[in-house]
């Protein structure tokens, strides 16, 4: 099974919390178990897992990102005036996958899954949500 997630971002740097939908997502294929692929479109973005019990933390990942990485002094600002963007996506990645079990998505207790935005606000955000069905169950016979 396979979704589009669509959202709109309102600031240039940030951390929003998709875990709810892809939640949903999973409950949804009826995969019981499996994995679940979470994939950001878009060469600015990318996708984390990261605590989301303490809304602190993803204003930490926020700003040590920007911190790491600081706008402005890069080749490609030239362009378009985005390098940054592009290396901070770079480092984290544009997907996670996560084990689907007894239906449910496979996260801790205090883990959440966060498309992070680096190039915003953008109103056409798009995340690619893959439920695939562990089929080694079916071929084993007894």
């Amino acid at each position: 099974m396979r979704t589009i997630i669509e959202l709109t971002t309102a600031k240039r740097e940030e951390l929003v919390d998709v875990t709810d939908r892809v939640r949903r997502i999973v409950r949804e294929s009826a995969v019981r178990e499996g994995i679940c692929l979470v994939y950001a479109q878009g060469a600015t973005a990318a996708v984390m897992i990261q605590e989301n019990w303490d809304e602190s933390v993803p204003i930490d990942v926020v700003t040590f990102l920007h911190r790491l990485v600081p706008p402005g002094v890069w080749l490609h600002d030239r362009q378009d005036n985005n390098g940054d963007a592009h290396i901070k996506a770079g480092l984290v990645g544009p997907s996670e996958t996560i084990p689907v079990i007894d239906g449910e998505l496979g996260l801790s207790r205090w883990q959440g899954l966060f498309f992070c935005e680096f190039d915003g606000p953008r109103k056409d955000r798009r995340i690619v949500c893959t439920v695939l069905a562990d089929s080694w169950p079916d071929r084993v016979k007894e």
